[in-house]
């Protein structure tokens, strides 16, 4: 079946130190970012090899932290491809204006990483108070935020979908739950809970393709489970390219296969509808070709 596919979330990595300097949150780089590092050229080169028509780059934190140059960059070299998600410090007396400057440079999502491989261990909460001026100020200008954390955190998620009914929230690798169960998935209750809440969406990535394969799950299960529970709509696909490793044709392949037993709609949805709904550029920029 022919779609128009969208990657929501591959990272890119400069070739250029001096331009682009490392400055990791808490100063610890990924091995990712350092062993199989990827620039926006080549990311272009491997959509085109995998057939995927536009992507949404998310910040590398753990390599650039809140420098978000380089995705800006991309983004201003190739809008008909590329969309981008930056990052800030949402605790900062600044924060909002911080947002303010990277919605200027032409990004258009925000993401608030809490449960990375750099930040999961700081006692950072999704949360804090502190955070709650930034986030009005990103519902006020219509972002979609994409928050990364573990299922554990889900309490935390919560009371922000809670406070902040307005906001278009994105989970990024659905939290990472425990799937070995097989379904229905009782370990996950916690979060097909979250289904109450139609401002929040999900990100499908290769951690949930792989992960699901393990003990009585299979990937075919799970995605056909978490379709029948958020609904297509509410649900994206992410390839998490490079920081997954194996080439960009073989995580969309994985995808592909994972998804094979949805229907035609609700394929088209997860590899491209729902990416549109929260990023508008990517409507625009399909509506252009």
């Amino acid at each position: 079946m022919k779609l128009d596919i969208t990657d929501i979330h591959p990272h890119v990595i400069s070739d250029d130190p001096v331009r682009h300097p490392l400055a990791p949150l808490t100063g610890e780089q990924s091995g990712w970012s350092r062993e199989r590092p990827v620039t926006y050229a080549q990311l272009l080169r491997a959509m085109d090899d995998a057939g995927i028509a536009r992507a949404v780059l998310v910040q590398a934190s753990t390599c650039y932290g809140h420098d978000n140059r380089y995705v800006a960059e991309a983004v201003a070299a190739h809008p008909d491809r590329f969309s981008g998600v930056f990052s800030v410090d949402m605790l900062a007396v600044d924060a909002s204006q911080s947002i303010a400057r990277w919605i200027d440079a032409g990004l258009e999502g925000l993401r608030v990483f809490i449960a990375g491989h750099t930040t999961s261990h700081d006692g950072a909460r999704l949360d804090d108070p502190r955070a709650f001026p930034a986030w009005e100020y990103a519902v006020s200008r219509g972002l979609t935020v994409a928050v990364q954390l573990r299922a554990h955190g889900l309490p935390q998620l919560v009371a922000l979908l809670e406070r902040f009914p307005q906001a278009r929230v994105v989970l990024d690798h659905f939290a990472r739950p425990e799937l070995d169960d097989g379904a229905p998935y009782a370990k996950a209750q916690a979060l097909f809970d979250l289904a109450r809440f139609p401002n929040l969406f999900l990100k499908y990535t290769t951690h949930n393709v792989r992960e699901s394969a393990a003990g009585a799950s299979t990937p075919q299960a799970f995605i056909r489970r978490a379709v029948d529970v958020f609904g297509a709509d509410r649900i994206a696909w992410g390839s998490n390219f490079p920081a997954s490793a194996g080439s960009l044709s073989s995580l969309l392949n994985d995808a592909r296969q994972a998804a094979g037993e949805l229907s035609a709609a609700e394929q088209a949805a997860v590899f491209g509808g729902t990416s549109r709904r929260l990023y508008p550029s990517l409507a625009r920029a399909m509506a252009a070709v």
